[in-house]
């Protein structure tokens, strides 16, 4: 589903994990990387967190990203989403080219065409939880769908809890209020950094079963970084990151097969 391949190569986006391994299938992408370099430091203090890395990711796709800590996943993802600047290389949004966008560009496109969901909800304790999901549209000016917004209501079941602020809200119903403001503005894609890690385990499936089902019935991209194998299964393919570098591709990911590749990986 996702290629690591040369720009030419770039829109023929292979598709196992929805038509078990036939002919690639060409789609429209949400985002791109192609040769992505970051360096933090230098001389005897250089780090090299991403290492010349080109991806391609489809639109209408779920996929983790995985890797010891160090292997540069958070900053291929803060890079993807214009939170970073590379070092060299290019990173697109759509056919948007971040590499060549000021600073007050990037926080107009980081607004209006990506959704963010953080391990640590990052909800605004002074506000409800309507209040909450529709910042984004009350921030870029811009009028709710009121169809949209009784979907995803019906789809996270807050529609009883809209009234409420965060501290009167569970763990679980906060991290959907964080997933819902992430949708409600219909964003290209959408950059999840460890959503469940602050949740129990059944507060964790849920929040990945929605996301899982806002990629199925809504087309929604997410690009989830996780160290859960049981997270990852939630994807339709699974990135693994080593040293900087994108070291494997896995489609269809079960929990067995997350772990064997960890342990090949010596992550």
């Amino acid at each position: 589903m996702t290629a690591i391949a040369a720009p030419p190569a770039i829109s023929q986006i292979g598709t196992a994990a929805r038509n078990n391994g036939t002919a690639p299938v060409s789609v429209p992408l949400a985002a791109r990387a192609i040769g992505a370099t970051k360096v933090y430091g230098s001389r005897s203090t250089q780090v090299v967190a991403l290492d010349d890395v080109t991806l391609a990711l489809p639109r209408g796709r779920f996929t983790a990203v995985m890797g010891p800590s160090g292997s540069g996943k958070s900053t291929l993802m803060h890079c993807l989403a214009g939170l970073d600047n590379l070092t060299s290389g290019q990173v697109f949004i759509g056919d948007a080219d971040l590499s060549g966008m000021n600073d007050r560009q990037l926080t107009l496109l980081r607004r209006e065409r990506i959704g963010f969901i953080f391990q640590a909800f990052n909800l605004v304790p002074t506000l409800t939880a309507v209040e909450n999901i529709t910042l984004p549209l009350d921030l870029a000016g811009r009028p709710l769908d009121q169809a949209w917004f009784d979907q995803v209501m019906s789809a996270t079941g807050l529609r009883n809890r809209l009234g409420h602020k965060p501290e009167e809200l569970s763990g679980g119903q906060q991290q959907r209020v964080a997933v819902s403001r992430a949708l409600i503005s219909q964003p290209e894609i959408i950059f999840a950094d460890e959503p469940t890690g602050n949740l129990d385990s059944a507060s964790g499936d849920e929040i990945l079963s929605f996301m899982r089902r806002a990629t199925d019935e809504f087309g929604q991209t997410i690009v989830m970084v996780t160290h859960s194998p049981v997270a990852a299964t939630y994807a339709d393919n699974v990135l693994f990151l080593a040293d900087g570098r994108i070291v494997d591709d896995l489609a269809n990911p079960t929990a067995d097969s997350v772990l064997d590749r960890i342990r090949e990986l010596g992550a």
